[in-house]
């Protein structure tokens, strides 16, 4: 059964860029345009993996990482952070909000690909 990953973005284009990413290396994609729909979502497919825009209508893909994390539930679903928020500030909050990897915009989709075939290869460390 193919991993499932959910696509939490607002952009158009990268949104289009993404699934076809996505589906092209075997993935079960969902798509949600902000993050009420991404959470409905989440509760209800258990995705093994998110990539989630920080920049979203209404709440910020911060917060949501950050709630994601609060519940056991999700401990074991890989959240990567996609965003044009290049700042060191900006990574350490997302790292310590709980997201396992940050990527700056415009990233390299080889190394978004390799990415996520890597933290779907592992399991997530608890502390």
């Amino acid at each position: 059964m193919p991993k499932k990953i959910l696509i939490i973005e607002d952009d158009p284009a990268i949104v289009v860029s993404l699934e076809f990413l996505m589906l092209q290396q075997g993935y079960d994609v969902q798509v949600t345009t902000n993050a009420e729909e991404g959470e409905k979502t989440i509760r209800q497919q258990m995705p093994d993996l998110i990539l989630l825009d920080i920049n979203l209508p209404q709440r910020s893909g911060f917060e949501l990482c950050r709630q994601l994390r609060a519940d056991s539930n999700f401990d074991q679903t890989r959240i990567v952070l996609l965003t044009a928020k290049g700042r060191e500030v900006d990574y350490q909050k997302g790292i310590a909000f709980g997201a396992d990897e940050y990527i700056i915009k415009p990233f390299s989709t080889r190394d978004l690909v390799q990415t996520v075939h890597d933290l779907l290869s592992t399991t997530r460390n608890l502390i």
